[in-house]
């Protein structure tokens, strides 16, 4: 270990001195960013690594052509700090992935949380130190840290799904996963391969389409695909937001998805007249996920209503699609899955580029799977089909992915991805059984909504947690198993209930269903995230009753 190093770790020890920091957290986007503001709040020590080499997290890694926040800008952004609010201008309605990075790098300046932030570190492996009462975390250098409470802040949708085809290994160009995106790749009249069809590739087809020699879309899975309607960001629209956060902020925190949306509205899709209904959504077609929610309220809720809104969202993407059998391919129905059983993309000029010349659309799923893939391209049951680079567009392993890349060990020896083989288990996506000391953040069985709304009221709960246990001497935390169990069981039961529960049979990433290493299993609370934070509110307010504390006389390195 470097002198500097050294000397950083002893001027950070507090308290005790039994450990290099108090709280030591993975990962350096929204979620890193949130967990030093808080716990620095709280007069606790804290060191966030990453393996990157700049601040953003996801925006770090995602950097493919077209990369995009799906969120509206505005409250796609930390509110803890209202001069950040006031100051940070957003060029546009949704940010790309350069200036989502340039606001995290903002507020790391802003905040002054740069000493708080080790880059360039991999973080190979975590293990609980009984003896110690907390954990040791090694680098992937080889140095190891201690610390009372280990965090992860790695993102719910950081850990890319590779797939398994034959034959990746012999292509003689470039492939990789679209969040891998090299550097400088040059596309421009290449023959190019997007596998995939999800939302990296709405995304990234209209932008890669303008210059690449031609670009062929391998598609298993049609979506419902809802518009995005870019645009700037004006002065009058941005005073309006300014003077309007106190309240833009408290309709994340209250929506069910935690967006700044105007929602529930007070009416039905099936007691609507049909003519009425269709100038309803007719209305409201004007970008985002707003027009599930500021539409109908039973949309999610009942199967007709879903099929009604299934089939306008189908239409209007027919529409702007020119050739009807492109069109067949890309529609969906409600017969194969209900709206929002996977996450619809938002579009950005999609559809359009099935209209050029220079863009041609498979069908893996029903027509003609892939065999293989050899030197020069693709092989399907239909056919082979030559490329100079092949993109694997393919998702991520969502909510325990990051978690389970590398061994975390808990009391009992159990890595996470042992303890989660078949059910995916939690207290509320912050804290599991067996890993005394450990937090997550936005981890299995909390909600899908708004990150940085949800990241901000997990990194409350944390922070007051160990607010407690400062405060009162307490040296460790068990979460109680019984919680557990009936978090776990509350979560499946309310998923059940849920049009999502059909994810399963079209892969979708929010079951784990797009994995083919472990089974499909209920990774999201949808219960609600206005409700999951008023449970994470009372439970904060109650003293933390799904936690068992500790109080050790002595403690030892």
């Amino acid at each position: 270990m470097s002198d500097v190093a050294v000397k950083e770790r002893e001027s950070a020890k507090t308290g005790s001195g039994a450990f290099d920091y108090d709280a030591i957290g993975i990962g350096a986007g929204f979620a890193g960013l949130a967990l030093i503001h808080y716990l620095r709040e709280k007069g606790v020590s804290v060191r966030v690594f990453d393996k990157a080499s700049d601040v953003g997290g996801t925006w770090t890694w995602n950097r493919y052509p077209g990369a995009a926040t799906d969120s509206e800008s505005y409250y796609y952004c930390l509110a803890f700090s209202k001069d950040i609010l006031e100051q940070w201008s957003w060029s546009q309605r949704y940010a790309g992935w350069e200036e989502t990075q340039r606001y995290l790098r903002f507020v790391a300046d802003k905040c002054e949380m740069w000493p708080d932030i080790q880059l360039n570190t991999e973080i190979v492996a975590a293990n609980y130190d009984d003896e110690l009462g907390g954990w040791r975390v090694t680098t992937g250098e080889g140095e190891t840290y201690t610390c009372k409470y280990f965090i992860s802040a790695m993102g719910m949708i950081s850990e890319p799904m590779i797939p398994r085809l034959k034959g990746m290994d012999q292509f003689k160009g470039p492939l990789f996963h679209s969040a891998r995106w090299p550097q400088g790749l040059e596309y421009a009249g290449k023959r190019v391969a997007i596998i995939g069809s999800g939302a990296t590739t709405v995304q990234m087809l209209p932008v890669v389409a303008q210059t690449a020699g031609s670009v062929t879309v391998f598609q298993r899975t049609p979506n419902y695909i809802l518009p995005a309607m870019q645009k700037p960001m004006t002065a009058e629209w941005e005073r309006e937001i300014k003077s309007n956060y106190d309240a833009v902020v408290a309709k994340c925190r209250n929506h069910v998805f935690g967006m700044a949306f105007d929602s529930p509205v007070g009416r039905n899709a099936m007691d609507t007249d049909p003519d009425e209904r269709e100038r309803i959504f007719e209305e409201n077609w004007t970008g985002s996920f707003r027009w599930v929610f500021e539409t109908f309220d039973d949309l999610l809720v009942s199967p007709e209503a879903n099929r009604l809104a299934g089939d306008f969202i189908v239409k209007k993407m027919r529409e702007r699609v020119n050739d009807p059998a492109i069109a067949d391919i890309l529609s969906p129905s409600f017969d194969d899955y209900p709206l929002f059983a996977k996450r619809p993309p938002l579009d950005h000029g999609y559809f359009e580029a099935f209209n050029r010349n220079n863009v041609q659309l498979v069908d893996i799923g029903k027509r003609e799977p892939i065999v293989e893939i050899d030197e020069t391209g693709v092989r399907t049951t239909a056919g082979h089909y030559e490329f100079d680079i092949i993109v694997l567009a393919t998702g991520f392993k969502a909510y325990t992915g990051a978690l389970e890349a590398f061994p975390i060990r808990g009391r009992t020896g159990q890595t996470l991805a042992e303890k989660w083989m078949t059910v995916s288990e939690s207290i509320m996506g912050v804290v599991v059984a067996d890993f005394p000391n450990m937090f997550m953040i936005t981890g299995p069985q909390a909600p899908f909504a708004n990150l940085p709304t949800s990241i901000e009221q997990n990194v409350k709960w944390i922070s007051r947690c160990i607010e407690k246990m400062e405060r009162e001497g307490l040296d460790v935390f068990e979460p109680r198993r019984e919680a557990e169990v009936e978090w776990t069981a509350h979560t499946a039961d309310i998923h059940r209930q849920t049009l999502m529960a059909e994810g399963h049979k079209v892969n979708s990433w929010m079951m784990g269903a797009n994995r083919d290493d472990k089974p499909p299993r209920e990774l999201i609370y949808f219960g609600g995230a206005n409700a999951y934070y008023d449970r994470l509110d009372q439970s904060a307010d109650e003293g933390f009753p799904e936690l068992e504390f500790e109080t050790r006389k002595t403690l030892s390195v």
